[in-house]
């Protein structure tokens, strides 16, 4: 299992996120956010792999690029059609899809399911091309926690916060790797065996496991064989209010995440500012990533109400309280030591 990933867009222009799960027998794309122009550095392939696209909210810097990205899938039938977002996301993006003539969509065949994340609930509504997305087919509503889907080997978790509109920050976290400690068979007196394979991948199939005509305990073959590595993790997180309570709320559901992608929007001097708009400052995202206990914080969505010169400061004001802090590579922003 892998994850790895893109940011999309320039320093102080829109932005997004792709990011590429691979489980080993498929690789799932996830698109976070569409800023505008962000797809043009995107092959056409690429854009035509994403699995789920996932706003955080529908403001024009996060969805300015969607009719790209629509107009590459819009009668796609080989995989689903999924996007997700805070409560409005099907009323707007159906405003989008029938932004457009269409006169030729009769024999095309094309579903999108659009899910509103609400706090406890998810509503989904499925437009269809052939009816040129006139109709919103409601699909219904299930309920959640945390967790918003589940991939090949992957949870996506969601977390709502506040930009004077719910804003959602996500999670993707690989699911425990189960590996077989094949250095502990002999002092169970055990042969390796296609068991070892239904061992590792479900352990709780039944309570005992029959081996050479001889029956063992599952629990007791899962403590001496089995060893559970925790996943790699990301996370994505931008626009929104982090005073003291989102801090602990956030940073608890952040616990030992790898990387977290966080907006810059603000430098610390211009706190009130950052407040006012619901935004956060440099120090403020470093912040979240040292009580949290991530490994790394990386900065973007940076306003444009600042100089080069002031990027790099910010950068260095968030290295004072966590400092495996950077921008993205391709921005060429590291300070000078």
């Amino acid at each position: 299992m892998s994850i790895t990933f893109r940011i999309l867009g320039t320093a102080g222009r829109d932005n997004a996120l792709l990011v590429k799960v691979d489980s080993g027998q498929a690789i799932e794309h996830l698109l976070f956010d569409c800023g505008d122009g962000c797809l043009s550095e995107l092959a056409l392939a690429d854009i035509l792999a994403v699995d789920h696209l996932l706003f955080s909210h529908l403001h024009m810097d996060h969805v300015g690029g969607f009719d790209s990205f629509f107009r590459c899938v819009f009668n796609r039938n080989t995989r689903p059609n999924r996007i997700w977002g805070p409560p409005e996301t099907a009323r707007i993006l159906q405003h989008r899809f029938q932004g457009f003539l269409w006169n030729l969509h009769e024999e095309m065949s094309a579903s999108w399911f659009v899910s509103d994340i609400h706090p406890g609930r998810i509503r989904t509504t499925r437009y269809e091309l052939r009816e040129a997305f006139a109709v919103a087919h409601e699909e219904g509503v299930q309920s959640y926690e945390r967790t918003l889907l589940e991939g090949a080997g992957f949870l996506i978790e969601a977390v709502t916060m506040d930009h004077r509109t719910p804003a959602m920050a996500y999670l993707i976290r690989e699911k425990a790797r189960r590996n077989i400690d094949t250095s502990r068979l002999a002092s169970l007196s055990l042969r390796p065996g296609p068991w070892l394979k239904e061992l590792k991948k479900s352990p709780t199939a039944s309570d005992h496991m029959v081996i050479d005509g001889v029956e063992h305990s599952m629990d007791e073959l899962l403590k001496a064989l089995v060893v559970e590595t925790p996943g790699e993790s990301l996370a994505y997180l931008t626009d929104f209010l982090l005073d003291e309570p989102a801090l602990d709320r956030l940073s608890d559901a952040l616990r030992g995440c790898g990387t977290i992608i966080c907006e810059g929007q603000y430098r610390h001097a211009d706190l009130e500012l950052a407040r006012k708009h619901f935004h956060m400052t440099t120090v403020l995202s470093a912040t979240l990533a040292k009580r949290a206990g991530v490994k790394e914080l990386l900065l973007f969505h940076l306003s444009d109400r600042y100089l080069p010169e002031d990027w790099i400061e910010m950068l260095r004001d968030a290295r004072q309280v966590f400092p495996n802090t950077h921008y993205a590579p391709q921005w060429s922003l590291e300070p000078n030591a």
